[in-house]
């Protein structure tokens, strides 16, 4: 596998932030972690622009700058694999890699009901505290003394996902963006220490939409850049702001679009099928996985890259390997399937007809998915 393919080494992923943060406020708790370096302060907001890759936005700059004049000074991340809301969202709010937070896809096999399980939406979904049994960044800032306040639509409060990868602290339900925006503010201005977190999806759901090339993209960024403009502008002076988000995303043509409907030969010892478009997981009837393996590498050749399950963790795919714990691996599927070239594996059988139609896609292992920027804005007093 391609070095280039890999997540990179110590503080160079999207679980690095909030430790990094959290050791920037004063606590220890990381200390034996590799971190970014960020400045000393006494408060930070953390924001999460859900599908704000760097790549978008260094083609698409003109639309944001604010964001723009930070670009000098902000970090290349990756966001790890497979690069999709739900896995980023561990990595983000647990430190931890995929192979060891567990959420790893968007849809993966729970393997004690034999299911396929969406860990976006958690539907009829396990216990999320013993699906993700790791303490969260926001439960160790809390316990070393730092209030956390999160903020986002009042449905993730209690979500599967959240309580999975992002429990801890108090949550404030909020809507629009200038809303959530006054409530970080009010939150990190309430306290003398303070972490706030602030979520924003819009751009992710605009780009699935439209694609992340269209008019509608661009105009949305641009009230995201205002808005957080605004915000950095207004903290308190011994606040630091940083702004990072949980993927890219890159537009796929319909007609590059394989739908597996049309290909049963792909299904032959295939038991469930996951993951996403762009990140196929398979997961195998008992002793077909070496058939299922080169059905699929004769069948895509240089245009994905397919990998067993065993070959992945010890390349690195879902973190150090040391780090795969035994209970995560049964929901990696036997074989995955990472789409390489400008292409998008689909099931008509089983996707709803507005998945099928979305334009922007992600999950996979191109720069343009994986690559996200790490702004940040010292604060002025520590």
């Amino acid at each position: 596998m391609a070095a280039g393919l890999l997540p990179p080494p110590g503080a160079g992923t999207l679980a690095s932030v909030l430790p990094s943060v959290v050791t920037a406020l004063g606590s220890t708790r990381y200390a034996a972690r590799p971190v970014l370096p960020l400045a000393p302060a006494r408060r930070a907001v953390v924001v999460l622009v859900d599908g704000l890759g760097e790549t978008l936005v260094r083609q698409r700059a003109g639309h944001a700058p604010f964001l723009r004049g930070g670009l000098s000074t902000a970090y290349s991340l990756a966001c790890g694999f497979p690069s999709t809301t739900a896995t980023s969202m561990g990595s983000f709010g647990t430190g931890l890699p995929p192979g060891a937070h567990g959420l790893v896809g968007y849809e993966v096999l729970d393997p004690e009901t034999d299911r396929i399980l969406n860990e976006l939406s958690w539907q009829d979904g396990p216990d999320p505290f013993r699906w993700q049994p790791e303490p969260t960044v926001f439960q160790a800032a809390e316990s070393d003394g730092i209030p956390v306040t999160r903020i986002g639509p009042g449905f993730f409060d209690g979500s599967g996902l959240t309580n999975a990868a992002l429990r801890g602290g108090r949550f404030r339900a909020a809507y629009a963006l200038g809303v959530r925006v006054d409530e970080a503010l009010a939150a990190v201005r309430a306290t003398p220490r303070a972490l706030v977190y602030l979520y924003w999806g819009d751009v992710d759901k605009i780009g699935h939409v439209h694609g992340p090339r269209s008019i509608e993209w661009g105009e949305e960024v641009e009230r995201v850049d205002a808005e957080l403009a605004r915000l950095v502008a207004s903290v308190p002076a011994d606040t630091a702001v940083l702004i990072t988000a949980d993927h890219g995303m890159i537009e796929i043509p319909f007609e590059r679009r394989v739908d597996l409907a049309d290909e049963p030969s792909l299904l032959g010892g295939v038991r469930h099928v996951g993951g996403e478009p762009r990140a196929v997981q398979l997961y195998c009837e008992p002793g077909a996985e070496q058939d299922v393996y080169a059905a699929w590498s004769e069948r895509f050749g240089a245009a994905a890259l397919v990998t067993r399950r065993a070959v992945a963790v010890r390349e690195g795919m879902f973190g150090p390997p040391e780090q795969v714990e035994a209970r995560v691996l049964p929901r990696i599927g036997d074989v995955l399937v990472s789409c390489i070239e400008s292409i998008a594996i689909v099931d008509s059988r089983r996707m709803r007809p507005e998945l099928l139609e979305l334009v922007g896609l992600h999950g996979s292992v191109s720069e343009a998915e994986t690559a996200i920027p790490l702004f940040h804005w010292p604060a002025r007093t520590a």
